[in-house]
């Protein structure tokens, strides 16, 4: 019995399209798995064609995220106009192009994503492989690397299980036995000392401030909400690390942390992924205004300040946690 699923039409309409004349950059919202992916695929391309770099969209404050990059050699850039115009093709991986305005700018000729996929909102590129049963991203690209006989070097390898093991939250997320069978296959390669280093690097001294604020700002929301606006913050970063924070309460089943970022804002929304799909719920709340999506355990979505008309976002929030139904709000 075969590790891993065939991949040989794929990969031979994949591999079709790289030429040595060309230059690509594959892009990304810089998370784990997205940069474990990227740096796959980065192994995968090499050779293949002329050039290929990996830019990310975001700017990469998260400690744990600086410290995977720097630890595992993960050559990354931003993006800005100067940089995205010394590339002929451009690839998408652990997105889609409607996850983010930024993405508008590109015309992708690979997209491969694990996240759910919405028929009005379809990937118009010339490859795309899009499992959203797959539990990271990561895992597919283990897959391409074993299918192609690539045996993973060690900061590699340890970048796809560490991808792997942020995305399914140490498995507490929605999983497959590819994803389990990906890990045990990396974990003969991988650095556990890496990925204990990088584990660790989880919080910027200056961040605990902000916990102070949302245990102040901390509402129920119905049975088994809980609901906080931080107001303004340096990084949307902020607000991922108190949500996950506060997943670990006994008795709440779903969590939304507000907060202004870069004139934009931002919900982050988690759950566990029985009483509600969080990234239904988030694209219900503000889809029509902004962008939003993710899986049923863990979503994010952004809105433009400009877009509210003056409203205050914390009642904003509310009123979209409030929408449709009769929902109690106290104080705690």
């Amino acid at each position: 019995m075969a590790l891993f699923r065939q991949l040989d039409e794929q990969l031979e309409k994949m591999l079709a399209l790289f030429n040595k004349d060309e230059r690509w950059l594959i892009v990304i919202n810089a998370d784990p798995d997205a940069l474990g992916s990227a740096m796959a695929l980065k192994r995968i391309m090499t050779r293949r064609v002329q050039d290929v770099a990996i830019g990310q969209i975001n700017e990469i404050k998260r400690p744990d995220n600086l410290a995977m990059i720097r630890y595992l050699r993960i050559p990354t850039r931003k993006i800005i106009p100067n940089l995205a115009a010394q590339y002929d093709k451009f690839a998408l991986i652990d997105s889609q192009p409607h996850h983010h305005p930024a993405f508008d700018d590109y015309k992708f000729t690979l997209v491969i994503d694990h996240h759910p996929v919405f028929k009005d909102k379809p990937v118009d590129a010339a490859y795309t492989d899009l499992r959203p049963k797959y539990g990271a991203t990561c895992t597919m690209l283990t897959e391409y690397l074993y299918n192609l006989k690539i045996r993973p070097a060690k900061l590699l390898a340890s970048a796809l299980m560490y991808g792997i093991k942020t995305d399914t939250s140490d498995w507490e997320r929605e999983f497959i036995d590819a994803d389990v069978a990906a890990f045990k296959y990396l974990s003969k390669f991988s650095d556990p000392s890496l990925i204990n280093r990088i584990s660790r690097s989880e919080f910027h001294l200056d961040w605990l401030r902000f916990f102070s604020r949302a245990f102040y700002n901390l509402r129920r929301v119905g049975t088994g909400g809980l609901f906080a606006h931080m107001g303004k913050v340096e990084n949307a970063d902020i607000l991922v690390i108190v949500a996950d924070f506060f997943t670990r309460v006994h008795g709440a089943s779903w969590v939304v942390i507000s907060g202004i970022a870069e004139d934009k804002l931002v919900g982050i929304f988690r759950g566990d992924g029985i009483r509600r799909d969080m990234g239904k719920f988030a694209a219900q709340m503000l889809g029509d205004l902004g962008s939003a999506g993710g899986h049923k355990g863990a979503a994010r979505g952004e809105v433009p300040l400009e877009a509210l008309k003056n409203e205050d976002p914390e009642m904003f929030m509310l009123k979209k946690l409030g929408q449709g139904k009769r929902k109690m709000f106290k104080r705690l």
